[in-house]
C-alpha cells in the first residue's frame, strides 16, 4: 500500500504501521515531504492508495477526480512553530518585535520549501512582512520539508540558529525543541486531511487505514505530537 503524505503526519503513520502491516499482511510504502511535492507526485502518476495533505489540496484532488469523494477525514489542525536546537537558549518570539529580533540574531534560519511546503510558504511571507527576506537572504537555510530542515538545524554548528515549521515536525524531530508558535498576527493553523485515491490498488484496505489514522486509536499520538482537535 502506497501513501503520499505531508511530513506533519509522518509520526502518526509510523505509529500504526507495524501493527497494520502485521494484521493485514500488506506492507506500507510511505513517502513524506512537502504537501505540494506530494500532490505533484500523485498528479504525475505515482502509485498512491492514500494521500494526506492540507484540506484545500484534498478538496482540489476530489474535484479533479484523483481522490474519492466522501473519503476525506481530518487528522486535526497543526500550528506553525519556532524551534531551536535542544539545549540552546530560547529567545522570546511571542510578538512581532521579538520574532524579528530573534531572526536577526540568528546565523542560520532553517525552514521548509517556500514554494511547495505549507509552513515554508507561510514563513517566507512572514519574512517579507518583517522586511527580512533580503537582509537575511544569506542566512536562509531551505530544505525540501520541515523534518529535514529541523534535522539539519539540530546538526548545525553555525552558532545561534533558529527554525520554523509545523509544530508536529518540530516535536517529532530529535535534537530540536519547540519554543513557541508564531505570534498571533502570523498564526497559521493547518487542517491535515486524508483521502483514498481513486486509483487505489486496494481501496477497502486503504479505507480501513484511513479510519485508523483519523480515528480515536491514534488520537493520543496525534495530540502528543501537536495536532489539535
Amino acid at each position: 500500500m502506497h501513501i503520499l503524505s505531508g511530513g506533519a503526519a509522518a509520526a502518526v503513520v509510523r505509529a500504526v504501521q507495524a501493527a497494520f502491516e502485521s494484521s493485514n499482511g500488506e506492507r506500507i510504502d510511505a513517502t513524506f515531504s512537502a504537501v505540494g511535492q506530494m500532490r505533484d507526485q500523485l498528479l504525475a502518476g505515482a502509485p498512491c492508495d492514500l494521500v494526506i495533505l492540507t484540506r484545500p489540496l484534498i478538496a482540489q484532488l476530489v474535484d479533479s477526480g484523483h481522490v474519492r469523494a466522501g473519503s476525506e477525514r481530518s487528522l486535526g489542525r497543526v500550528k506553525t512553530g519556532v524551534a531551536v536546537p535542544r539545549g540552546a537558549p530560547a529567545p522570546a518570539v511571542g510578538t512581532r518585535e521579538q520574532l524579528k529580533a530573534a531572526l536577526q540574531a540568528a546565523r542560520g534560519i532553517y525552514f521548509p520549501d517556500p514554494d511547495k511546503a505549507t509552513a515554508g510558504i507561510h514563513f517566507m511571507n512572514v519574512l517579507k512582512t518583517l522586511g527580512l527576506q533580503e537582509p537575511l537572504r544569506e542566512r536562509l537555510r531551505v530544505f525540501p520539508n520541515g523534518a529535514s530542515a529541523m534535522a539539519a538545524m539540530a546538526a548545525s554548528s553555525d552558532g545561534p540558529v533558529i527554525g520554523c515549521t509545523q509544530v508536529t515536525e518540530i516535536n517529532y524531530t530529535e535534537g530540536v525543541q519547540l519554543i513557541d508558535v508564531l505570534p498571533a498576527e502570523f498564526e497559521l493553523s493547518t487542517d491535515y486531511t486524508l483521502g483514498v485515491c481513486t486509483r487505489a490498488r486496494q481501496p477497502e484496505l486503504a479505507e480501513r487505514l484511513a479510519q485508523l489514522l483519523a480515528g480515536p486509536a491514534t488520537e493520543p499520538v496525534r495530540r502528543q505530537g501537536g495536532f489539535e482537535f
